[in-house]
């Protein structure tokens, strides 16, 4: 049955996964009294962390620690951020220490982290930079009028590039007023428009001393600021958000005043180099041309012009040649098909058309008269016949052999049954006519 149960390793880095995986304890701000503590030169630092009522072992790396801004001492209250985790092989929680301070700030550094992570989260940190003019020729100071910042700045800039305007706007740097007089100042600046950069500095102090510079009314004026701004707050170790902010980062105000000029002995240096390297290469260029000039008179092109030209003359002759050739070809081709359209139109000219048409005409117009003529006398034929069968029929034909016919009121007398005694007629002969007048009347006997 040994199946069901857990090594101790194993029960041991299933509590570290669990703390681990914890959201809750990936980062604590935990407050106490420093216990066990034996400073570790260069070395991680082991320590605990105490209450009235339960204690707490703690562990801060190297790293970490060098970046502490206080010497932390036994029995010292202080605040610390850090994540909670299991050591496998003592099977005790600590908390990894990321970050230490003196109780009684803690608030301010906590304000400080969470502005921090607020205008990084909207990009001010990571916008793109404006750059800082090289060759300044006004500059505008923030700062506090007195004290040895602006003396620093003004002897550093006038020793190195006197030609440079200064113009200081007298500014709070410290107290409950400061942040609001450094955007006056700042707002100051970018209405007159005129500044090549603009250097915002102060001394050193403590957190509280340079809290207005983790303002973030400051922070925006400094990021919305058109003139490039160079920011030099507190001394090298420490980092405003003004510092975050701004276009460049000066650790003193003495390396501000550096960054904004350059050194102008140095920069007469280069200009007088950049001299004489422009002197040195137009001689050099002078050198080459007239070399080219001497070895252009040498040529034979100067000496004797017309070889220049002698290449295209023999090309000219050629292609003079070809062209002729290739023209006689031409009209000669020219000339066979003019000949072949000239029959071809001799074939179809319209007057032997005309003329082969008139022929056909005449013959068309003798056929229709021979035509015309044919049925002309077949037409007297067969009229003389027609008249003659009419004449053979013609009731005077035979009324020339004695025939006659009656009419009685313009009807003619077929038979005896339609004519009465006394009945007044006419009987018609051959070569006249009479009237009678019936006196008797014999029918056919049956």
């Amino acid at each position: 049955m040994t199946e069901n149960y857990l090594t101790v390793t194993a029960l041991t880095k299933y509590i570290k996964r669990k703390f681990e995986q914890d959201p809750y304890l990936e980062r604590v701000y935990l407050t106490g009294e420093i216990s066990n503590f034996r400073n570790r030169p260069n070395a991680h630092q082991y320590f605990s962390l105490k209450d009235d009522k339960a204690k707490i072992a703690a562990l801060m790396f190297k790293g970490a620690y060098q970046n502490l801004k206080f010497t932390p001492e036994e029995g010292m209250k202080v605040l610390v951020i850090g994540r909670i985790s299991l050591y496998e092989a003592s099977g005790n929680y600590q908390i990894y220490v990321e970050h230490m301070e003196p109780d009684g700030v803690g608030a301010l550094y906590q304000a400080l982290e969470e502005m921090k992570v607020k205008l990084k989260k909207e990009g001010l940190f990571d916008a793109p930079k404006q750059l800082i003019s090289t060759f300044p020729k006004k500059i505008a100071i923030v700062t506090s009028p007195t004290g040895a910042v602006i003396q620093d700045i003004i002897t550093t800039i006038k020793r190195r590039y006197p030609i440079v305007q200064l113009v200081i706007f007298p500014t709070l740097v410290q107290g409950a007023k400061a942040a609001d007089d450094i955007v006056n100042s700042i707002r100051m600046v970018e209405a007159k428009g005129d500044f090549d950069t603009m250097i915002v500095a102060r001394g050193g102090g403590s957190i509280e001393d340079l809290w207005p510079f983790n303002e973030e009314k400051v922070a925006r004026a400094i990021f919305e600021s058109k003139t490039p701004v160079i920011s030099s707050v507190g001394h090298e170790t420490d980092t405003t958000i003004a510092d975050l902010v701004a276009d460049m980062r000066a650790a003193t105000p003495t390396a501000a005043a550096e960054l904004s000029v350059p050194l102008l002995s140095d920069e007469l240096i280069k200009i007088e180099q950049m001299r004489l390297r422009l002197i040195q290469s137009y001689m050099r260029k002078l050198e080459v041309l007239s070399h080219r000039l001497s070895r252009s008179l040498e040529s034979y092109i100067f000496k004797q012009p017309q070889r220049l030209y002698e290449g295209y003359a023999q090309n000219l002759d050629i292609l003079s040649d070809r062209l002729e050739r290739t023209l006689s070809e031409k009209i000669q081709i020219r000339k066979q098909d003019l000949k072949l359209i000239h029959y071809k139109l001799m074939g179809a000219n319209p007057i032997q058309l005309i003329e082969q048409k008139q022929r056909d005409l005449q013959l068309q117009n003798q056929r229709l008269l021979n035509e015309i003529e044919r049925y002309m006398q077949n037409t007297v034929k067969r009229v003389d016949y027609a008249m003659q069968s009419l004449d053979y029929l013609s009731p005077l034909k035979i009324m020339n052999r004695g025939y006659s016919y009656v009419t009685k009121e313009d009807k003619v007398v077929k038979a005896t049954e339609q004519i009465q005694l006394n009945d007044r007629v006419h009987i018609y002969l051959h070569d006249g006519e009479f009237e009678a007048t019936v006196i008797n009347k014999m029918e056919e006997k049956k």
